[in-house]
């Protein structure tokens, strides 16, 4: 081979080298430095809650919200975190945490009462725990892959979603023991409760689909397809509206279904690699968020019209969030590598379509279908 022809791709394989390298300290720069996230007209970022740091990298999972104080897991280390909110100052929150083993998923509270319950997928377990003193009770042994959980009040039940099982486990919140399981036709991901009939929607990753589960009969009582949803994942239901979101982790889609015909009426694209979904009925937004790094804003004009309002860039794993339907601050838990784990506080700061809507009326369904 000629010399100059050698050194040239000796000089190319170089220049190649030193790309790949720079592309690979960005890689890791972005994941060190979530940095600011986008601006949007339609959402104020009001800082960032900052968690203990448990080894080099941290992945968050569920939050869940109560009267001011914020839960989040762990997926990484085993921790469970509480969050006592600071209304005016969400980035002076204090934190204090509940130690464990085993990848941390949902936690379900029992308004009512001072006892919680928190999934362990890799110890096949749900802790059960006081959410004022972290203490934990008992624990209380499960099927494979513990994920998705809910209290059931209706029900006086906890379900539990076990993924690689392919049932839901129901437990009494009483005894503290198991009661029962649901054999499901497929994986289940996240799960919601419809309190306007008391059924419980869980969807099914594996086969795109969606069940009603009846609580009492411990049963299936109907399946639809999501299509064109692929992997279907979070799940926040409208029950004024009769109206349930799912958003779709392999194609980038939310699709809405309505509960009374059981079919999807519309879809949106939204950010890439969706998780988590939820519903502001007073103002009538979704809020999704990706591990791509992406939190999307739709308005619900009606029941069948929706428009995606803003994607705000946040950061690459940033899959998870949760609402507080009273402050309507949504919170986006961050992944972080070498530095503390992060959740990202931001308020509504433009709300012309709620603002039109009252001038105009209030919220209805179409004329073809008045919802009471």
């Amino acid at each position: 081979m000629d010399r100059s022809v050698k050194r040239h791709l000796r000089a190319t394989a170089a220049f190649g080298t030193v790309i790949a390298l720079c592309l690979a300290v960005a890689g890791v720069a972005y994941l060190v430095c979530p940095g600011t996230p986008g601006k949007s007209k339609f959402m104020k970022f009001e800082g960032y809650i900052e968690l203990p740091k448990h080894g080099s990298l941290n992945v968050l999972d569920y939050l869940t919200i109560s009267n001011g104080t914020l839960f989040v897991t762990s997926e990484s280390s085993g921790a469970l975190f509480k969050v006592t909110l600071d209304p005016n100052h969400p980035s002076l929150s204090t934190v204090s945490e509940l130690p464990g083993s085993g990848a941390a998923h949902g936690v379900a509270l029992m308004p009512d009462h001072n006892v919680a319950f928190l999934t362990r997928s890799e110890e096949n377990t749900v802790d059960v725990f006081d959410p004022t003193s972290l203490r934990l009770l008992s624990r209380i042994p499960v099927a494979d892959d513990a994920d998705a959980i809910l209290y059931v009040p209706s029900a006086k039940l906890v379900y539990v979603a076990n993924g690689d099982a392919k049932i839901a486990t129901l437990i009494d919140p009483e005894k503290r023991i198991t009661v029962g399981t649901v054999a499901l036709p497929g994986r289940p991901e996240f799960l919601a409760w419809d309190f306007h009939t008391g059924a419980l929607y869980q969807n099914l990753e594996d086969i795109n689909s969606i069940v009603a589960v009846d609580l009492g009969r411990r049963e299936v009582m109907g399946q639809w397809s999501l299509a064109p949803c692929d992997g279907p994942s979070g799940m926040a239901i409208d029950s004024e509206q009769r109206r349930l979101f799912a958003v779709c982790s392999r194609n980038a889609t939310l699709v809405v279904f309505d509960l009374e015909s059981h079919q999807v009426i519309t879809s949106l694209k939204i950010g890439g690699g969706p998780d988590s979904v939820a519903f502001d009925g007073s103002l009538h937004r979704i809020y999704c968020a990706g591990k791509a790094g992406g939190l999307t804003i739709i308005q619900q004009d009606s029941p069948n019209a929706y428009r995606v309002l803003d994607e705000i860039h946040t950061h690459y794993g940033a899959h998870t969030l949760v609402l507080d339907p009273v402050s309507h601050r949504v919170f986006v838990a961050y992944a972080s590598l070498f530095v503390p784990p992060r959740i990202s506080v931001f308020s509504p700061t433009m709300m012309n379509d709620v603002q039109r809507r009252e001038e105009e009326g209030p919220f209805h369904a179409p004329a073809s279908r008045q919802v009471d």
